[in-house]
């Protein structure tokens, strides 16, 4: 983008540019309201409060703008290079070639994800295991190289403290098939790899697909997903050497992330274009023989699509469900489960750029910045029973803290947004933002450009920006945060795609870990 292209045209660009956005997502308003048997609900309406502001205290580099937001200029100047923070300190980092989608930590290491074809271009290939026993200097201390490490983990890497497991699917090309390698964490520095034959050995594929997974509490099920189609698959893990699936299922079209009971028995399984689903797997988590499993609700909502996955929480042994969005500025649903029949959202945590009338700036903003806008991927709450913090990946706002005691005054106590790492993208071969910005648009945000623009609060004169002819090779003039952000006491250990491994530290005096502190994301 240059300074040469005109008012007119960059209003030109913009127009193209939200006509590109709006064509595919039709479908979306179209949902149906219920199916015969009535258990699919819609819910239409917009959240359209934000969080209350964190108040930053002194030495933080606040934000220049809305709250989430990265304004255009802060993006052309370069001031986006030096990041943004708020209460937050930054301990120590491990770039390597980039972060992958999702990484994951264990104990004092952290594991970071695969993006295919990127990581098999250089010295790094595979998953990088990092010892954090110093946050302030972490170290590569191994590689992991099996097939599926080396295919591209996507959003399947997790990790089960209860049995010490590792586990990740190949997710070559957003959905894969038949690949599984499970790891044996008891040195968290050196993975022990467990099943050298079913799904790793490229003789002996799985029957799954692959892009999202998730564990069962007691870690003997491991659940694999794929959007394309939204196959479900139930993996059984009580020998991790001999991997062999024992359910298997199509609940919806494409379904996403997980969570489950304390029991296993229940299923919060996210659908990919907005919604909950919640099943009974009671069958297979017993190992009943033949088990089947029942759909119990299914919630759909026109607020945010590309949902992600589900942390079952408890407030006053009363159970709710943090359910975030990957897309469509839907933030994170707070929902009450206590009826699995009958789910309810009872609020929604958004920033000031989810909003509405704020979407013509997120679209001057994040124009040239390619797919992702400002959106959720992954939390953790800092406990599963009255959790007193939220903190969220929320792509290109960065790292998002909250306090949740009372889940209807959420307010947000820090952030911490890393430096654009703009121009580098041939260094970050294992970033998916370097990989992506062949395409500059931010095309998932196309539902919410749709809604404002039906609402009458989208102005295009607001969309339009310096950046707005930016329609292909984009810069990366923010970083993607997609990994959970996962609590080790006052600290937070994310990865980031173009600033890898981060330990953060968020300022004691607002947030001071409960007793009992156990980081959760659900599965």
């Amino acid at each position: 983008m240059t300074s040469s292209i005109t008012s007119w045209g960059r209003r030109f660009f913009v127009t193209v540019g939200a006509a590109a956005i709006l064509l595919p997502f039709g479908i979306v308003a179209a949902q149906t309201d219920s199916d015969p048997s009535g258990q699919v609900r819609e819910v239409g309406a917009i959240a359209a409060t934000a969080a209350a502001r964190a108040v930053c205290n002194p030495g933080s580099a606040p934000e220049t703008g809305l709250q989430g937001d990265v304004p255009a200029a802060d993006r052309d100047s370069g001031r986006s290079g030096q990041g943004y923070s708020c209460n937050v300190t930054r301990l120590g980092a491990y770039g390597g070639r980039g972060g992958g989608i999702n990484s994951v930590t264990f104990d004092h290491c952290a594991y970071i994800g695969t993006f295919f074809p990127g990581d098999l271009l250089g010295s790094e290939e595979g998953v990088q295991v990092v010892d954090v026993a110093d946050p302030t200097n972490p170290v590569r201390t191994a590689t992991l190289t099996e097939p599926a490490m080396l295919a591209g983990t996507w959003e399947s890497l997790k990790v089960n403290e209860t049995r010490k497991l590792l586990v990740g699917t190949g997710v070559p090309a957003l959905t894969g098939a038949g690949l599984l390698s499970v790891y044996d964490l008891t040195d968290c520095a050196h993975p022990r790899l467990l099943n050298p034959g079913p799904g790793t050995d490229l003789a002996m594929p799985l029957p799954i697909t692959a892009h999202e997974g998730g564990f069962s509490p007691d870690g003997n099920t491991y659940w694999s997903s794929g959007v394309a189609p939204g196959l479900v698959s139930a993996v059984d893990l009580t020998d991790p050497a001999a991997p062999h699936v024992v359910w298997q299922g199509l609940p919806g079209l494409s379904m996403h992330g997980f969570g489950f009971s304390p029991d296993g028995n229940l299923m919060y399984l996210a659908n990919n274009m907005g919604g909950l689903m919640i099943l009974d797997v009671g069958a297979v988590q017993r190992r009943d023989p033949g088990p089947q499993v029942r759909e119990l609700s299914h919630l759909t909502w026109t607020d945010g699509w590309a949902s992600q996955h589900n942390i079952p929480v408890t407030y006053g042994g009363r159970p709710y469900v943090f359910a975030t969005n990957e897309a469509g500025s839907g933030g994170v649903k707070i929902i009450d489960v206590a009826e699995p029949t009958r789910p309810r959202i009872v609020e929604t945590i958004k920033l000031e750029i989810n909003l509405p009338e704020n979407q013509d700036t997120a679209m001057a903003s994040a124009a040239g910045g390619s797919l992702f806008a400002y959106d959720t991927h992954y939390c953790a709450a800092d406990r599963a029973a009255d959790p007193t913090a939220l903190a969220c990946s929320w792509t290109s706002s960065g790292i998002r803290v909250f306090d949740v005691r009372d889940p209807s005054a959420v307010r947000e106590i820090a952030y911490y947004n890393p430096p654009a790492r703009t121009g580098r993208n041939t260094e970050l071969w294992n970033s998916p933002h370097a990989l992506a910005s062949i395409i500059g648009p931010p095309v998932l945000a196309g539902p919410a450009v749709v809604q404002a623009v039906l609402q009458g609060q989208f102005d295009l004169t607001q969309a339009t920006s310096e950046r707005s002819g930016m329609l292909a090779f984009g810069d990366l003039s923010t970083d993607w945060c997609f990994s959970p952000p996962e609590w080790r006491g006052n600290q937070l250990w994310t990865t980031c795609a173009d600033n890898g491994f981060l330990a953060l530290e968020v300022d004691r005096n607002v947030y001071t870990p409960p007793a009992d502190q156990r980081s959760t994301t659900g599965s």
